[in-house]
């Protein structure tokens, strides 16, 4: 990695929990130069808007949740063990490097739905490849006898990922960590009933 790319690396990682927590609106230049240390001609020396350093700040947050699910469902042998590391992972987050703020998926949908087209694009399309795993492990668990042959294999998937997002913005809006763990019971309940 040449000099330029090490700068833009360390420019995004550096402002990814910055965007994750305050949001695209909430986000100064001056939230940027301070996260980074840089000045502004550094930043946009790197990346020709404030956009794509935002652009560039989600896909980060998604790359570092993917990679802990990821490492989660390859400790398990079975499609409903793969189903049930996003219980696991969601109801011990604080052992995981979770990005800043929470989901970014969350946090990003809910910000540009009307204000940042091209975020609520990449917030849509993140949650389509998740919807799209999901549903994988579903239909690979059907073929396995793991679960029932009947199963709505996308509404199942849709239900999980619903349980999940619902789960962490009550308990983000309500701080009641007894409602995280209501909600993760009940799911934990739905994928082992599937």
């Amino acid at each position: 990695m040449n000099k330029a790319a090490r700068t833009k690396q360390f420019i995004v990682e550096k402002t990814a929990p910055v965007f994750n927590e305050k949001g695209y609106a909430g986000t100064s230049l001056t939230d940027m130069t301070n996260a980074t240390g840089l000045t502004k001609g550094s930043i946009y020396g790197n990346f020709a808007n404030k956009d794509e350093v935002a652009l560039a700040a989600f896909e980060y947050n998604i790359r570092q949740i993917t990679d802990i699910i990821r490492q989660e469902k390859a400790k398990h042998d079975t499609y409903r063990g793969k189903l049930l590391a996003y219980v696991h992972t969601y109801n011990n987050f604080l052992k995981h490097p979770f990005p800043a703020g929470g989901c970014p998926i969350l946090n990003t949908a809910t910000e540009a739905d009307d204000t940042h087209p091209a975020l609520k694009e990449r917030a849509a399309w993140a949650l389509g490849k998740w919807k799209e795993a999901v549903m994988q492990d579903i239909t690979r668990g059907i073929l396995q006898g793991e679960f029932d042959k009947d199963t709505p294999v996308e509404q199942a998937a849709l239900t999980i990922l619903a349980m999940v997002e619902g789960c962490l913005m009550i308990t983000k809006l309500t701080g009641k960590m007894h409602y995280r763990n209501a909600i993760m019971q009940s799911l934990e309940t739905f994928i082992r009933e599937l």
